[in-house]
C-alpha cells in the first residue's frame, strides 16, 4: 500500500489525502464500469425466460390441434400512440404576394436566404428587367436548387418582364449591360444589324451563325422589336 501511495504521490501529483480519497474512489469506478453489461445480462435473462414462455403457449396450441393466426408476442398498437398536431406552416400563415414586387427584406422570410443573397436576387432581377422563368432563380450564384423551390411556398410566380431592350436603337453599352449578353455579343448583334437593317423578329439573329438557338430563345422575351 506504501508503495502505491509513492506511486501516486510520485508520478500522479497526489497528496497522502488525495491518494487515500482516490484508493476509496476505486470500488466505484469498477462497479460503474461493471453495471451496464450486468444490466444488459439481466434484460437478456427476463427475455429469454418471456420468449421460453410464449413458445411453451405456442407447443400447447399446436398440441391441443389450434392454428396460430396472429402472433402473441406483444405488438405495435397505433391505439398507444397520441396525435401530435404540428404547428401550420408559416406559409399557411401569411398572404402571397407576387415574386416581381419583393424587396431584399421580405426575401428574407424564406428560410436558407439571408441579407447578402436577398439583394442577389433582386439586383439580378432588376439587371435582367423581370423574370419570364422560375429556372432563372437558379441562375443566382448562392442560391441551392433546395432554397429556391421554397421561394414558391411564400410567393406566387408572375412572369413579368417590365425592362425590355428596344434591339433596333440600343447601342453596344447599352445592350451589354443585360447579363445575357456579353460585350462582344452585343458588338457583332449591332453591328449585323447596320450591315443587314432591322431586327423583325428573334428568330433574324439566327442568321448570325455564331449564336445558338437556344441562346436567342434566352434573351428573346428582353428584346423589343417595334
Amino acid at each position: 500500500m506504501s508503495k502505491f501511495y509513492f506511486f501516486l504521490k510520485t508520478y500522479l501529483g497526489f497528496t497522502s489525502k488525495e491518494s487515500r480519497g482516490f484508493l476509496l474512489l476505486i470500488p466505484f469506478l469498477v462497479i460503474l464500469s461493471l453495471a451496464p453489461p450486468f444490466i444488459r445480462y439481466l434484460k437478456n435473462q427476463e427475455a429469454e425466460v418471456l420468449y421460453q414462455e410464449y413458445q411453451a403457449v405456442l407447443d400447447s396450441l399446436d398440441q391441443a390441434g389450434f392454428t396460430l393466426v396472429s402472433s402473441p408476442l406483444p405488438t405495435f398498437n397505433p391505439a398507444d400512440t397520441a396525435k401530435v398536431s404540428k404547428p401550420n406552416a408559416v406559409s399557411e400563415r401569411i398572404q402571397k404576394i407576387p415574386f416581381s414586387e419583393a424587396d431584399s427584406i421580405v426575401l428574407q422570410i424564406v428560410p436558407g436566404i439571408g441579407p447578402t443573397l436577398a439583394g442577389r436576387i433582386v439586383k439580378t432581377r432588376e439587371a435582367m428587367g423581370g423574370f419570364y422563368s422560375q429556372s432563372q432563380l437558379l441562375e443566382i450564384y448562392g442560391l441551392t436548387e433546395e432554397t429556391a423551390l421554397k421561394v414558391w411556398d411564400y410567393f406566387d410566380f408572375d412572369p413579368k418582364v417590365f425592362i425590355k431592350i428596344p434591339i433596333n436603337q440600343v447601342g453596344v453599352e447599352d445592350l451589354a449591360k443585360h447579363p445575357y449578353i456579353s460585350y462582344s455579343e452585343a458588338k457583332v448583334i449591332i453591328a449585323f444589324r447596320n450591315q443587314h437593317g432591322p431586327f423583325q423578329t428573334s428568330e433574324d439573329l439566327l442568321k448570325i451563325k455564331i449564336f445558338k438557338k437556344e441562346w436567342v430563345d434566352k434573351i428573346s422575351p428582353y428584346l423589343q422589336f417595334d
